[in-house]
């Protein structure tokens, strides 16, 4: 397997541009991609430009943004002159709707292929890769190869028995470590110091099969979940793009090494409860979990107001954006409840005589701010870390 060192905070990704999340016509165009996804498809033998092609069809799965990086760099190859593959279809999930409009909207993936001019007839759908209508339109495709990155639905037996050379796939980690459905964000919840992207064939088992090759990079401290995702999926595809000629001559089968299961770990789906903040915890799990769960869910956390003017006690819930971490800090910063605003940060009073200091909030419906500016919108008013037990008690007094 092949591995290089590069500090990915500071590696500039050059990723697709982003299509436009809304456009006219959204909901029409969604609801007759739901309509012809088996309907209006034609087996690749009753297409003029498949007929005299000697290119290896490739079937695509995937559906998040991060994806549309692997498929431009298939597409991108697929189109060259000496090119050994083309890309027969693209798999991705049904239509959904998104935004505050809450219009039906494709998969950015299926967006981005449309936008490419793919055409529609062969963006698939389905609810579940294991429809039996899906299966037959794949069967017709006779797909040697199928590429898998962040597809998001589980692939039968039936599936994974009709690619000629099997399914590859794209996995944000370095397999074995961290399988499952959030390796990225529970990487950067462990604090790992390094990770990487891995080209794996699937197996029924989750993210368990033979590792065809796999890059390692550096992980700065600061950098969030969204960005480092961005950036395994880009490299990724610049692994498979490498690895492709191997994989499509039978080759890679041969050289690829299964995983050692001893040094297995899980990667298990985030819950949303989880994004809440708990200051009895030292200020680096904070911070992990802060850049972690950015995007989504998350992290939340209760503050008490207090208003001295008044004598009014109020409970402030926020998201916590950015962070930074001290060790080490004095008992008296520490051990108090008291929220202090220190330079450009929210000092918050953690476990361990630790500090987590807060450098972004947004407040329920509003946009993203400064430490800096919430503090101004305090208008005097104290901070303090909210314990229930404490506040509630008091209240009952």
């Amino acid at each position: 397997m092949a591995s290089s060192a590069v500090d990915i905070d500071r590696k500039k990704a050059k990723t697709p541009e982003e299509p436009q999340s809304t456009i006219e016509g959204t909901t029409s165009m969604a609801s007759s991609l739901v309509f012809r996804r088996f309907c209006c498809f034609h087996p690749p033998s009753s297409s003029p430009s498949s007929v005299f092609s000697k290119k290896k069809p490739l079937v695509f799965l995937g559906s998040p943004q991060v994806s549309t990086a692997v498929l431009d760099a298939l597409l991108n190859a697929s189109s060259a002159a000496d090119s050994a593959f083309e890309v027969a279809a693209i798999v991705t999930q049904p239509p959904s709707r998104r935004d505050r409009g809450r219009k039906m909207m494709p998969s950015p993936v299926a967006q981005y292929a449309l936008d490419k001019g793919f055409s529609s007839d062969l963006i698939l759908t389905p609810e579940k890769a294991g429809e039996d209508m899906f299966l037959s339109t794949l069967k017709a495709l006779q797909p040697e190869l199928c590429i898998t990155a962040a597809y998001g639905n589980i692939l039968p037996t039936k599936f994974l028995n009709i690619p000629a050379l099997g399914t590859v796939n794209i996995h944000p980690s370095l397999l074995p470590l961290y399988r499952g459905a959030a390796p990225v964000q529970r990487a950067l919840q462990d604090g790992v110091k390094e990770t990487g992207v891995s080209l794996a064939f699937t197996v029924r088992a989750l993210d368990a099969g033979p590792v065809i090759a796999s890059e390692k990079f550096e992980v700065d401290e600061h950098i969030k979940a969204p960005d480092l995702l961005a950036l395994l999926f880009l490299e990724g595809s610049k692994l498979l793009i490498r690895e492709l000629p191997s994989i499509l001559d039978g080759s890679a089968e041969k050289k690829a090494q299964p995983q050692d299961e001893s040094r297995a770990t899980k990667a298990p789906k985030i819950a949303p409860d989880e994004a809440w903040l708990s200051f009895d915890q030292e200020a680096y799990v904070l911070h992990n979990k802060v850049r972690a769960f950015a995007g989504w869910p998350g992290t939340r956390a209760k503050v008490v107001v207090v208003d001295e003017k008044n004598g009014h006690d109020d409970i402030l819930e926020f998201k916590i954006i950015t962070t930074r971490f001290h060790i080490n800090c004095s008992s008296q910063a520490t051990q108090a409840d008291e929220i202090r605003f220190v330079k450009d940060a929210l000092v918050f009073p953690c476990g361990g005589h630790t500090a987590l200091e807060v450098l972004e909030v947004q407040l329920p419906g509003k946009k993203v701010v400064s430490a800096s500016a919430f503090w101004n919108g305090m208008r005097g008013k104290k901070l303090k870390k909210f314990d229930a037990s404490k506040h509630f008690s008091h209240l009952s007094s």
